[in-house]
């Protein structure tokens, strides 16, 4: 998988969670996932639920601690698959 379809996905599914996707009109890598896309703590776990059935990964807890941004988020899928 290129980097370029997992930024999508991670882009997509990220959106999908966020109350001010209608705002957003483009995500990039720095962007906070809690403050500028205002995706609370509960829908951050069903990011990452998502995230490990989109890209049939595990991620750890560990791992999901660490995911603040973005490409937080994406530099990890990168790094599972």
């Amino acid at each position: 998988m290129s980097e370029v379809e997992i930024l999508e996905g991670v882009h997509k599914i990220i959106l999908a969670h966020s109350p001010e996707r209608s705002k957003i009109t483009s995500v990039d890598g720095n962007m906070s996932i809690l403050q500028d896309l205002k995706v609370n703590s509960a829908r951050l776990v069903d990011i990452i639920l998502e995230l490990e059935d989109w890209f049939n990964i595990s991620i750890s807890d560990d791992d999901a601690d660490g995911i603040r941004t973005v490409g937080d988020a994406a530099n990890l899928v990168a790094r599972l698959i």
